[in-house]
């Protein structure tokens, strides 16, 4: 018997590294398409050559490093970061279809940003990436706070996320009517961004969101035994030590700096934070937070860069927006989590 249990733990870890390797292989191989495919076809040899530091073509080293290498950069960063964002959130909240999208939060902080943006370019000022990223926190809390208050009243889960969604249209409504009101180039650059897209990211803003969210996810990281804690209950959680109150603060500011920083950069982007935890726990047959919060940072970054290839390519040279992408493979999921949740309740 002893021996049986070895072994299955040693097939467990060799089915966890296969798992991780074939996720970071999906994203270098993605990453590399992102890179060559597009109006102007780059082939992989040469953006090869280009990212070994090779100049030989300037129109192709161009489009490598000043377009298409930092948007895909940040497809990878973003996808990571709203992944993560959700699966934070599902844990919050012991909800499987709770997300920054679903619940609000990204539309809170959508209108924080165009407040600003229509303030600081009616000024006719630049705008920093940080101010950016603090004012959609502030607008993710705004909202998280109206959800917070909505679930201490409801214990449905459908029922908040009805009530996410009607804070999302309330927030949308609101941007519209700031839309409405501003200047004819404030406005250009509002609806393009509002759309949800990875294009026109360039390197300083790459790095901006790279600090940002790689310090957040290793704090995430470094809470994995008590969010492990809490998963299995909040009186389990206190008798093995956490301190509940300091651990669901901290849980809503990291998930909240996240799903913040890809709305100041990508705008909203729908049903990446539901969809691919629950891909992911399929997955790995798991939701230990050690395996989760790496592998949900990768599933975001492949799910994110498909959907940007294809946001790019299906309707070329018309390039449609990511969110209507992301939507269109991730409602599925979230349906077949909402059945197969009522089902186990049954």
């Amino acid at each position: 018997m002893k021996h049986f249990n070895i072994s299955s733990i040693w097939n467990k870890k060799t089915k966890y590294i296969l798992l991780f390797a074939g996720l970071m292989i999906l994203v270098l191989f993605i990453l590399g398409l992102n890179i060559s495919i597009g109006s102007v076809y780059i082939p992989f040899g040469d953006v090869a050559g280009i990212l070994l530091g090779e100049k030989e073509n300037d129109t192709f080293w161009n489009i490598v490093w000043h377009i298409r290498f930092p948007r895909a950069v940040s497809a990878v960063i973003l996808g990571g970061a709203l992944a993560l964002s959700g699966y934070l959130l599902q844990t919050f909240f012991h909800n499987p279809i709770a997300g920054p999208f679903v619940l609000g939060i990204s539309s809170g902080a959508k209108l924080a940003v165009a407040l600003i943006m229509v303030f600081f370019l009616g000024n006719g000022w630049k705008i920093s990436s940080f101010a950016l990223i603090a004012a959609a926190f502030g607008g993710a809390m705004f909202s998280m706070g109206f959800v917070l208050l909505i679930s201490k009243k409801l214990k449905s889960a459908s029922m908040l996320v009805v009530s996410g969604i009607m804070i999302g249209y309330i927030c949308s409504a609101v941007t519209d009517l700031v839309t409405t009101f501003a200047d004819d180039s404030d406005i250009v650059n509002l609806h393009n961004w509002s759309m949800g897209s990875f294009s026109g990211i360039s390197w300083n803003n790459v790095r901006v969101m790279a600090v940002v969210v790689l310090l957040t996810g290793g704090m995430v990281f470094f809470m994995s035994k008590s969010i492990a804690a809490y998963q299995m209950g909040e009186a389990y959680a206190k008798n093995s030590g956490v301190n509940i109150r300091f651990f669901r603060i901290s849980l809503v500011l990291l998930s909240s700096i996240l799903s913040a920083c890809v709305t100041a950069f990508a705008g909203p982007v729908s049903f990446v934070g539901i969809a691919v935890p629950q891909i992911m726990k399929l997955m790995f047959h798991t939701a230990k937070p050690v395996l989760m919060i790496p592998a949900c940072f990768l599933g975001g970054a492949v799910w994110c860069l498909i959907c940007d290839l294809l946001a790019r390519m299906l309707f070329a040279p018309t390039e449609l927006s990511i969110s209507t992408v992301t939507a269109i493979f991730g409602v599925p999921v979230v349906i077949y989590v909402m059945i197969h949740e009522k089902r186990e309740n049954l």
